[in-house]
Formats: C-alpha cells, sequence, structure tokens
C-alpha cells in the first residue's frame, strides 16, 4: 500500500480556554472522498482548515504527500516555515469554502487564471486557456466574462471549485460548500464535486448533505466535542451506525 496522501496525527486545537480538537488521528489515501459529519461546533471546519495551516495546531503532526504541513522538524522541535514556504506548500492543497470569496471586479475567468498567473508564474494566455477549460468542466462555459455579482450562487461556487481545480492540487478541501446555497441550486455543486470523484480527486468534505456522503464516500468520519465517534464506510457510519451520538445527529439531519 501507498503511504496516505493525507496523514493526521494526534493534532490538538484550542482557541483560548476551549479546547477544538482534542488528538484527532486520520489517514486519508490518494484518490479517496473522505467526509467529516457532525453538528455545528464539532470540530469538522477547524479540522479541515488546519491540513492547510489556516489554522495552527497546538500538538500533533499533519503530512500532505509526505510534506509536513506548515513547520519544519529539527531534532524533536518544530519551527513554523515563513510565509512565503507557507503559500507554496499551500499550492498542492486546493480549498473552497462555504462563501464563495471571488473577486468582485474580475469576471469568472479573471478569478480563476490570477493565481496560476501569481503563485505558479503561468503565462497569462496559458493561465486563461486553462482557466477556460475548467470553467467549461464545472458547466460555466457560457459564463467566462461575467462578474460575481451577475452569477446565482451555485454558480460562484462553482468558479470557486474551478479557482481551486486551476492551482492543480493533490488535494481538494470543501468546507460546507453547499450551506449557503438555495435548496435547487445546490445540485448542480455536487454533481461538480461528483465527478471530481469519478475522475480520482482527493477529497475532505465537511458537509451536512447526507446522501453525497453515503453515495461518493469512501470513508467517513462522524465527529463530536473535537473528538471522531465513530469511522468507517458510509454503509458503516451512515447505513449502521454503533455509537447513540451518531444515530441522535443522523436522526436530527434526515428529519429534516
Amino acid at each position: 500500500m501507498a503511504d496516505p496522501i493525507v496523514r493526521v496525527e494526534e493534532i490538538h486545537k484550542s482557541f483560548g480556554s476551549l479546547e477544538v480538537l482534542k488528538g484527532i488521528s486520520m489517514s486519508v489515501n490518494q484518490g479517496e472522498v473522505f467526509v467529516l459529519l457532525g453538528p455545528s461546533g464539532s470540530g469538522k471546519s477547524t479540522l479541515l482548515r488546519t491540513v492547510n495551516h489556516l489554522e495552527k495546531i497546538d500538538a500533533g503532526r499533519i503530512y500532505v504527500d509526505g510534506d509536513l504541513v506548515g513547520y519544519r522538524q529539527q531534532g524533536e522541535k518544530l519551527h513554523e516555515l515563513r510565509d512565503s514556504e507557507i503559500v507554496d506548500s499551500r499550492a498542492k492543497i486546493g480549498m473552497v469554502f462555504q462563501h464563495f470569496n471571488l473577486f468582485p471586479h474580475m469576471t469568472a475567468l479573471e478569478n480563476v487564471a490570477l493565481a496560476p498567473r501569481i503563485v505558479l508564474d503561468r503565462k497569462g494566455s496559458e493561465a486563461r486557456r486553462r482557466a477556460t477549460e475548467l470553467l467549461d468542466r464545472v458547466g460555466l462555459a457560457d459564463k467566462t466574462d461575467e462578474y460575481p455579482a451577475r452569477l446565482s450562487g451555485g454558480q460562484q461556487q462553482r468558479v470557486a471549485i474551478a479557482r481551486a481545480l486551476a492551482m492543480e492540487p493533490k488535494v481538494m478541501l470543501f468546507d460546507e460548500v453547499t450551506s449557503a446555497l438555495d435548496p435547487e441550486l445546490v445540485k448542480d455543486v455536487l454533481d461538480v464535486m461528483r465527478e471530481l470523484a469519478k475522475l480520482g480527486m482527493t477529497m475532505l468534505v465537511v458537509t451536512h448533505e447526507i446522501g453525497f456522503a453515503r453515495e461518493v464516500a469512501n470513508q467517513v468520519i462522524f465527529m463530536d466535542e473535537g473528538v471522531i465517534v465513530e469511522q468507517g464506510s458510509p454503509d458503516q457510519v451512515i447505513g449502521n451506525p454503533k455509537e447513540e451520538r451518531t444515530k441522535r445527529f443522523l436522526g436530527q439531519v434526515l428529519e429534516h
């Protein structure tokens, strides 16, 4: 077996006196879709944000594609990387947020082409060609010249996915990407994610979309109060949960 592409080892994270992650360990293999479920405040989004060092950890280690995230180890001590080094390491990890964070003064095409030009040093023509391909892939070939204000929330979210893919990441992180969308717009975004899963993209997904998790995930973890309560295949965790907390959460989510 190849080494996992994402390896999280005993990570702890507190905000002041509130311990949000309490010794989380998990591993994700190349090409897997790994879904994190749990109630609000369980630590899912914080965990996701530690994987690309948007949140610094207090203890533990995180590796992506064999490299330590956010730190350099010398002997037993960890030293935080400089900002420029963190930007370089983050380039292999794409992230899509609940809110789209598109630049309002740039067209869809310009939003997608920007980072490859600046971070990857791609020529403008090459970055635009790739951006056009990616917008086509997410079903927005006819929206390349539109500004975000003229796009629906679901379209903006698909531009955000194309923008993350433009960096050619090894891993994609999705943090509640459909929760701010009207219900009729959710399907288009999930369809793009389904397509990425079929193409073998490694994905870590925080979501309340239980049907999507059941259909697409290779592994599911259920988190509550900063710990992993239950982990396994969708059939195990969603179809036949063992823990009372998991059963209660799924009962509440599936009622809505």
